[in-house]
Formats: structure tokens, sequence, C-alpha cells
């Protein structure tokens, strides 16, 4: 191997990699000092969920985080996993296990390039800047290299940009779209602003909606950084295990997440919280990216008309124009939200399957999907809440 040689190499801790070397590729941006670009491929983010518990051993996520190395310096990095499961990844392919499955393959275990249990866009394969073809090429090689020298059936990359989606399309790779629901801020200065854009009955709606929600008996408030206390986890994490138990069976993320996220993803976060009569009764939790809010969990110990609409999508979009920030990533499925302002946006995966026989099975199937989902982007955005020439200019 000369000294020029890109060296592939599979690590199962992140601290083996280390915080420099891993920011470097994530969120080289903060070297300028402004907010990570995306907060969840952060070393503090990704740490978190290995040291909480809320992946490695039992969770059926099992880090095989991949990295390519120049001349000894660490030149991209990507948050890879083995998958004895298809849970907390939001692109679903239960169907294609099950076909494999049927046709007497194994689909698990499987490889996966994601944020694990997040389901929001953002770069997948991590790379240092002035390395973007050497560090691409070098990731994409070496997952599908390993994917096939461990005989497993698949590789997926979920939720990556539609950049990457086109450029492993180059390469050969399977692409997936789909849709979810977000929010674009068209320069409003607050949120009345956001409400003239609609048209009459959708706005009337709205207001309707936000003044049921505050008079459910107490008040609402924001925390973020440093106001953020543990108690405030405490009551979060009742509403976590709530939400979790009933979607999901089992909550994804651990208790002690929680209690790292106090410790040093606090300035990422904001919750938004509800008290009635002394104690806490409903919260939705955002993280702050450079440019966009994300939406990633809601409960309540107490059910009140249009609560969940005001902490989930209300508040965010007033928080989102208070920071200027240009869009609300509302999280995965959901059409309610498309009264409520959001509109479908398409989200990108892509896909190697080992055997070529299923390869061209899933490739058919893409196809169709893909054109499936044009169309209802479509349909979606003509039912929007928006003027018309709003929604013309949205598109």
């Amino acid at each position: 191997m000369s000294e020029h040689s890109v060296e592939i190499r599979v690590v199962s801790r992140l601290a083996d990699i280390g915080q420099a070397a891993w920011d470097a590729c994530a969120c080289p941006e903060v070297e300028a000092d402004v907010p990570a670009t995306d907060p969840f491929t952060t070393y503090r983010f990704m740490s978190a969920l290995e040291e909480s518990g809320s992946i490695g051993p039992g969770t059926g996520w099992q880090p095989q985080y991949l990295t390519a190395t120049l001349a000894g310096q660490v030149i991209a990095v990507a948050p890879m996993y083995a998958k004895s499961h298809s849970q907390g990844e939001y692109v679903f392919d239960h169907s294609w296990a099950h076909a494999l499955e049927r046709a007497g393959g194994r689909y698990y275990p499987k490889l996966q390039i994601a944020v694990p249990h997040t389901p929001a866009t953002g770069r997948r394969f991590l790379i240092r800047p002035g390395f973007e073809d050497a560090g691409f090429s070098a990731l994409v090689q070496g997952a599908v290299q390993l994917t096939q020298n461990n005989q497993l059936s698949s590789l997926h990359i979920t939720f990556c940009t539609e950049e990457e989606a086109e450029r492993g399309r180059q390469v050969g790779l399977l692409v997936r779209k789909a849709q979810q629901f977000h929010w674009c801020n068209n320069g409003y200065g607050n949120f009345d602003d956001f409400l003239a854009s609609l048209n009459s009955r959708k706005r009337k709606n709205l207001r309707k909606e936000r003044a049921q929600a505050q008079s459910f008996g107490g008040t609402i408030h924001t925390f973020t950084g440093d106001d953020l206390r543990p108690e405030h986890w405490d009551a979060f994490w009742t509403f976590y295990q709530d939400t979790g138990a009933r979607k999901w069976g089992t909550p994804y993320l651990t208790r002690a997440f929680f209690d790292i996220a106090q410790e040093t993803l606090r300035d990422d976060m904001a919750l938004v919280l509800a008290a009635r009569d002394g104690r806490w009764v409903a919260g939705a939790l955002n993280f702050i990216g450079a440019d966009a809010l994300y939406g990633r969990y809601w409960g309540c110990v107490e059910h009140h008309p249009c609560l969940h609409f005001e902490l989930c999508y209300y508040q965010a979009i007033d928080l989102a124009i208070a920071r200027g920030l240009s869009t609300v990533e509302a999280g995965a499925q959901g059409e309610h939200k498309l009264a409520r302002g959001y509109l479908p946006t398409a989200t990108w995966s892509l896909h190697y399957m080992r055997d070529a026989g299923f390869a061209d099975a899933v490739e058919e199937y893409l196809n169709a999907e893909r054109d499936a989902v044009d169309q209802e982007i479509e349909i979606l955005t003509d039912y929007g809440p928006f003027k018309r020439v709003q929604v013309e200019e949205q598109e």
C-alpha cells in the first residue's frame, strides 16, 4: 500500500476515532464558530446514543463506524451499523425482508448507514473538506465490499441528501424516494405573517386551534441551553415512555440518553413543555441545526384538545421564525401536518442488494414507487393550506 492509498477501517467505538477527527468530517463548520448544520451527525450526539446504551448490544444497532484515512489523516467517516431488524429506521423495508426470506434467503443482518432513531435528512458520507471525491468513493466502495465479504443481504443509506442520492445512483446504487412534511420559512416576521399566507378557511382553523390549545388551563414554556434542567428531563422521560410504548412497543432511547443530553446537547435542543396545576403535563422535543429545526418527540400525561398541534407544530414555527431558521422538519409520516402549513418534501435513500436477482426485483419496485411518490407530492401540495400564489412560489 503506497503512502497515498486510502485505508478503510471499521471501528466499533466512536472514541477510537476521536471527537476531533469525527467532527472535522461531520461538522467542519463549527470551526468557524457557527452551529452544526446537522446536529445529529455530531460526535456529541452520536456518542450520546452509544454511551447511553440506546445503540449497541441488545438493541439491534451494532456500531460498525466506517473510516477512510489518507496519509495518517481521517478524511471521511460514516455512521454504519450492523442491523438485526428494521426498527428505528423510518424507511420501511419489511416487505423486502419478507420477500427474500420467503425465497429462501436471509435478510438479516444487514448494514445500515444512518443516524439511529432519527428520520432527518443529512449527509451520511461525512467527508473532510477538500477530499470530497476520494472520501465518497472510499466510503461507498468500503461499505459495498464489507457487504460482499460478509455475505450480508444488503446495504442501506437512509435519509441521505439528494446530492448523495444522485452520486450513489451514478455508481450503481439503487435510489429510493419518499416524502415527509416540512414547513418553509418564506421570510415571515412572525406567526401572523405566516397565517396571512394561508387561505381564509385554513387561517381561521389554525387560529381556532391555537386558541383552543392555549386555553387548556396552564402555561407553555420553551427551554434551551442552560435553561434546561434535570427535572425537565424527568418529566419528558415520562412523556417519551408513554409515546414509545404506544408506537414502538419499547422506547428507542434510554433514560441515560437524556442525562447525557443535559450535559452535552442542551445547546442543540429546544424542549417545549406545558404545565398545569403545578406539574408538567405534555412536551415536545426539538433539535436545532444551523438553518433548520427538527421536531423529534412528543408525549403527554393529560390529553387536551389541539395541545399536540400547538406544542409540536405551532411552537416550532414560532421558534424557527424567531431564530431565522428556514425549515422545520416535522419527522416521519403524518398527513395531518399538511393542514398546519407543512408541505410534502422529498426524502432519499440508497440501497445495495448483494443478490443480483433480488436487486432487479427491488429496482423494479423502486421505479414504480418513485412515480407514486411524485404523484402523491403533487396532489398533497395542491391540497395544501396556502393561497394559490404561495403554493406556486414554494414549488
